[in-house]
């Protein structure tokens, strides 16, 4: 099953002039349901973009995009975020924590922002965390972890609505190398335990092998990458 497709699509920022930067062109991708896709290339090559696109955060200039079925701008405003909200994860660079809240709190966000009644939300935000090693630090505060603890947070928080597809952006680029392994060691487990379908943007190739497929981007085209191996010697457990 197909978890999102692209047909086309292409990307372009200016005025269509000649000032216009294609930063995507005519993509066709397909990501399959429980694929781990790495996405590498050069910074400015359209990884980010081509994120962004296939989640609905930005509009594509031709083509479309189809995530769990529905071709995504054929619908309404408020029904693409409703899709987003139901279906999607999100990692980012940068861990974008909210200073004033505990961690328990902050990975509970995205469902007071949906609006919809969870009696279990406190009982799964303290399973997350507890997931990602950090459940005997539910009350602490953002400034009082380390980089990675707060990328573990954050990796929390993405899976609080229980999403079938998580999107990573350059999600270990800010730490050193021990703590990126595990921090991908983690999505690694997640994707093997939850089924979980992972697109995961990158310039770093050393990461590819956490995955299951790889793309490359070179000037705002995809083209696969045959030649995978998993890690001989995966990182230890986080």
């Amino acid at each position: 099953m197909t978890a999102v497709s692209l047909r086309g699509v292409g990307k372009a920022y200016g005025d269509g002039g000649r000032t216009a930067f294609a930063a995507l062109r005519d993509v066709d991708l397909d990501v399959e349901t429980n694929d781990f896709l790495v996405i590498t290339g050069r910074s400015g090559c359209g990884k980010t973009t081509l994120l962004n696109v296939a989640t609905g955060l930005a509009t594509p200039t031709s083509g479309t995009v189809t995530v769990d079925g529905v071709e995504i701008w054929s619908i309404t405003d408020a029904a693409r975020s409703g899709l987003r909200n139901r279906t999607m994860g999100f990692v980012f660079q940068f861990p974008s924590l909210l200073p004033g809240l505990s961690l328990e709190q902050n990975v509970m966000l995205p469902l007071e922002f949906s609006h919809e009644e969870h009696a279990d939300t406190r009982e799964r935000a303290r399973e997350l965390l507890d997931m990602v090693g950090l459940g005997h630090r539910l009350g602490a505060r953002p400034h009082e972890l380390s980089a990675g603890q707060q990328q573990r947070v954050v990796i929390a928080r993405a899976l609080i609505n229980r999403p079938t597809l998580l999107l990573a952006d350059e999600p270990s680029s800010d730490l050193d190398e021990e703590t990126e392994a595990e921090i991908m060691e983690i999505l690694r487990r997640i994707h093997a335990e939850q089924a979980l379908t992972i697109m995961m943007v990158t310039h770093a190739r050393q990461l590819v092998a956490f995955g299951t497929r790889h793309l490359e981007m070179v000037d705002g085209t995809v083209r696969e990458n045959a030649q995978h191996e998993s890690p001989s010697d995966p990182a230890a457990p986080a």
